[in-house]
């Protein structure tokens, strides 16, 4: 990227690219840091252009099309930022492919966005780096890529790769680059703009929001991160409590404060919900499946799962296939 003395002679350049079928959180995350940044310095710190592979309109997942401009045959930018949604496989031609593989050769940063990962690897932008994406599509995006380093944080910085696991995470690092090239006050006063508290470092992605949690009722937050850490190997009640440095009956009080259930009917529905996940976006095995959502084995998951959901692991593959 550019200096910081460059940065004051002209605006840091960032081309969008738009594909079709993506959201609009995402788009706005990854440009309103830099609007907000501009007004409020009173100056054009940051220039971008909207592009898309053809040009002209780019539809988003909510219907709402936005004009773009054609790819220039040869990239001249300080980043590119690809925001990406669905239908990857029909997006991610090989000449978009090899349109962005001239970013490396060029020595240009690039930043995936929500599918925008994707399509990062697919190029092999990605080969050899610590990469992220979505948690949902984590296991499969580890899977189609061996040759990446994946990582649950919610953006990750490599070198000229920048990915993030969606939209917040995508305002997180966006506020990050504003405080490394124009200083923290000015990031803080962007956050302040957008109402929004950022992440001050690459931290990991939650299965389940803690924002509110964390304010309320620490210990309550702290002892569901210790849930998601260890789902293969669960800890007891008792043991999350003590680590807390709770009583196991303190820890049930809060948890019916807060959450409306004990902390052992939490953690059991938190490792089901993760079967579940693992069971709709991966091939693995229900053995597989058990051991890393810390069942005994695959009839006891396969018991578990059918109390709470209903039906068997194979029934929903085979429903959603």
């Amino acid at each position: 990227m550019t200096d910081s003395a460059s940065l004051e002679k002209k605006p840091f350049r960032i081309g969008l690219l738009l594909l079709p079928d993506s959201n609009l959180m995402s788009l706005a995350a990854a440009l309103d840091p830099f609007r907000a940044a501009n007004r409020r310095a009173g100056k054009a710190l940051y220039d971008w252009q909207v592009l898309s592979p053809q040009g002209g309109d780019v539809t988003l997942t909510t219907g709402i099309t936005l004009q773009s401009d054609p790819l220039p045959l040869h990239a001249d930018m300080d980043l590119l930022i690809l925001v990406a949604g669905f239908r990857l496989d029909a997006h991610a031609t090989p000449a978009l492919r090899a349109w962005l593989r001239q970013l490396r050769a060029r020595g240009i940063t690039y930043c995936g966005v929500d599918g925008g990962p994707w399509v990062l690897a697919r190029a092999g932008l990605l080969n050899g780096r610590h990469a992220t994406t979505h948690w949902e599509d984590l296991e499969a995006f580890a899977a189609a890529f061996p040759d990446l380093t994946p990582s649950r944080d919610r953006y990750v910085i490599d070198g000229p790769a920048l990915t993030t696991g969606g939209a917040a995470p995508c305002l997180d690092l966006m506020l990050h680059l504003i405080r490394k090239h124009h200083g923290a006050e000015l990031a803080g006063q962007v956050a302040n703009a957008l109402l929004y508290d950022p992440e001050d470092r690459p931290s990991p992605q939650r299965l389940v929001s803690q924002a509110r949690l964390a304010s309320l009722a620490p210990p309550v937050a702290r002892a569901i991160a210790l849930m998601e850490a260890e789902m293969e190997e669960p800890p007891s009640v008792a043991a999350i409590a003590r680590a807390q440095g709770l009583s196991a009956r303190r820890l049930e009080m809060l948890f019916r404060q807060h959450l409306d259930t004990a902390p052992g009917t939490f953690f059991l529905r938190l490792r089901l919900s993760e079967a579940r996940r693992l069971a709709l976006d991966t091939g693995l095995s229900v053995q597989e499946i058990a051991l890393r959502t810390g069942f005994s084995g695959p009839s006891t998951l396969a018991r578990a799962f059918r109390r709470a959901h209903g039906q068997s692991i194979s029934a929903l593959r085979a429903e959603r296939q």
